[in-house]
C-alpha cells in the first residue's frame, strides 16, 4: 500500500504554467540542509524538504516564503522505500521536476566499537548510506528520462570526515559514510555520460549549530575567527556545484576551515 505523506501540497492543475524546477533536500535540518534549501529557493527553484516531523520543518518554510521563495515540507523516513517512492512520485506529479537533489542525513553516534550494539550500527548504515541510495535511485530514474544537453540536473551527498578516515569510536559513522562515498562515486560513473552531475562533499569540521554551541563551547568559540563552518557558506558552495558547466564538473568537494587539520 502506498503511503500517505504529511505535507501541504496542493494537486496541480493541468492548466498551469511550466512549474519551476525543483530543488529536494533530504535532511532538512537547523543548519546546513536548511541554508541548502534556501540558497536554492533565492534562485527560483521550488525548495522540497524533508525530515521524519513536518513540524519541525515549519519554520524553515516559512522563512522561505517569507523571503519571496516557495517552498513545501514533507513528513518522510528517507529509510523507507516505500515512502521515498511515494515522496518522488508526489512532488514531481504536482510540484515539477526535481532538478536538484541534496541528500544530507547524517547519524552520527560515536560508540566504542566494544559497546557498539548490531542494532545501532545498522541504524546509523540505514540513515547515513542505505537512505541515500533509495533517494538517489528514485531521484535518478526520472532524471534520466529528461536529460538533455542544456538541462542541468544534479545530485549531491553530504560527507563527513568519516567519509575518508575511520576515528575512534566512530565505526559505525565511517563505515557508513565511506559506503556512500563509494555510492556517490559509482553513481556518477555511471550517470555522468548521461548528463548529470553527481557530487560528493566532506564536510570537514564543525559547523555553527546549535549542537555545537550547546556540547562543544570552546569549539564554537572559534566562529569569531572563521574557525567554524557557517551554513550558509557550504550553500553556497552547494549552489556552484549545480550552476557548473559540464565541461568542468567537480565530483568530490572538500571544504574546511582555514584553521581545521587533515
Amino acid at each position: 500500500m502506498t503511503p500517505t505523506l504529511r505535507t501541504e501540497v496542493p494537486s496541480r492543475s493541468p492548466d498551469v504554467a511550466q512549474p519551476n524546477p525543483v530543488a529536494l533536500v533530504v535532511g532538512a535540518g537547523d543548519a546546513t540542509g536548511g541554508a541548502i534549501a534556501r540558497r536554492f529557493a533565492r534562485e527560483g527553484f521550488t525548495a522540497c524538504v524533508t525530515r521524519r516531523s513536518l513540524d519541525k520543518l515549519q519554520p524553515l518554510v516559512e522563512q522561505i516564503k517569507a523571503d519571496g521563495g516557495v517552498a513545501h515540507g514533507f513528513a518522510s523516513d528517507a529509510r523507507k522505500e516505500d515512502e521515498v517512492v511515494a515522496l518522488v512520485e508526489q512532488i514531481e506529479s504536482t510540484l515539477g521536476p526535481i532538478e536538484v537533489l541534496v541528500f544530507n542525513i547524517g547519524a552520527n553516534a560515536p560508540s566504542s566499537i566494544l559497546d557498539e550494539t548490531a542494532r545501532k550500527y545498522f541504524k546509523i548504515w540505514e540513515m547515513a548510506c542505505f537512505a541515500g541510495f533509495l533517494n538517489g535511485r528514485e531521484v535518478a530514474k526520472r532524471m534520466v528520462q529528461r536529460a538533455t544537453s542544456e538541462r542541468k540536473q544534479t545530485i549531491i551527498f553530504t560527507g563527513a570526515t568519516a567519509s575518508l578516515r575511520g576515528a575512534a569510536h566512530f565505526a559505525a559513522f565511517a563505515g557508513a559514510k565511506h559506503a556512500l562515498r563509494a555510492l556517490a562515486q559509482s553513481m556518477a560513473r555511471e550517470l555522468g555520460p548521461m548528463g548529470i552531475h553527481v557530487a560528493h562533499s566532506i564536510i570537514d569540521g564543525a559547523i555553527d549549530t546549535g549542537f555545537i554551541r550547546d556540547n562543544f563551547p570552546e569549539r564554537y568559540a572559534l566562529k569569531a575567527q572563521d574557525g567554524i563552518l557557517n551554513p550558509d557558506h557550504i550553500a553556497d558552495q552547494y549552489w556552484i556545484l549545480h550552476a557548473q558547466p559540464r565541461d568542468a564538473w567537480t565530483h568530490e568537494l572538500d571544504l574546511r576551515p582555514y584553521m581545521e587539520k587533515f
